[in-house]
């Protein structure tokens, strides 16, 4: 079969993701006249996880289109804040661990894997927990299987949260869980933490809280102030449920 063409525009926050080639205002691709518009998509670089909306001549159209000769693509970014069936919850592969616990602080359930489990146990769990899965693999994002997906665009953890933030608006609730293991704190007294606290901990600090799950012990230690800081600028940026 001869191939054939079409033109695509891409949005701008999708050019990051597309070859030096294809970037600009209208670029012209060929097609095979079998493939679908999101591997055509994909083929040029974006993950269709970053994908918001697909135009065909005007009219938009579902990523299982199979386009034709001579039709114009716009391909939109995902708009923000992005909207879920319900409450978003987060999956983080081995890359992300300072982004995971930052999230935890704020109260937003966040799982997170301290080892590689590989891409396809990744895309496995975020489909049976419903979790979006994060991370700057765009080929672990192009895995059909997973629930939902999202590529994190920075290298630097602040940046990285705020962009997390801006995108799902999850609700905020700081320090009520774990950083270290996500699960929910409650309110815990000294007696029952004396075998868990550093020495002289006990003598400097009042007010306690503990892991439901992991055991792990919390308190307004010398770190404190950092943390309050990330949560302070977090709640002043999105605002809490």
């Amino acid at each position: 079969m001869d191939s054939s063409g079409i033109t695509i525009t891409f949005a701008p926050d999708l050019q990051v993701f597309v070859s030096a080639r294809h970037r600009g205002e209208r670029a012209s691709v060929r097609i095979d006249g079998t493939s679908t518009i999101g591997h055509v998509v994909e083929s040029l670089g974006p993950p269709l996880t970053e994908v918001g909306g697909l135009l065909v001549d005007g009219e938009r159209v579902a990523v299982s289109h199979i386009p034709s000769d001579g039709e114009d693509v716009v391909v939109h970014a995902v708009p923000r804040p992005q909207q879920l069936p319900g409450p978003p919850r987060f999956l983080l592969d081995v890359h992300l661990g300072t982004l995971a616990r930052r999230l935890r602080l704020l109260g937003v359930d966040t799982a997170y894997e301290s080892v590689d489990i590989g891409d396809p146990a990744l895309a496995a769990r975020s489909a049976a927990e419903q979790r979006v899965m994060l991370s700057r693999d765009r080929g672990l994002l192009r895995r059909r299987e997973i629930w939902a997906g999202a590529y994190v665009y920075s290298h630097r953890p602040a940046e990285q949260l705020t962009d997390v933030l801006s995108r799902f608006a999850p609700r905020l609730a700081p320090w009520t869980r774990c950083t270290a293991c996500n699960g929910v704190l409650h309110a815990a007294s000294k007696s029952s933490l004396q075998d868990r606290l550093p020495s002289g901990t006990a003598r400097s600090f009042d007010v306690f809280a503990q892991c439901g799950d992991c055991g792990q012990a919390y308190w307004r230690g010398a770190h404190h102030a950092r943390l309050d800081a990330i949560v302070d600028e977090a709640v002043r940026a999105f605002g809490t449920a």
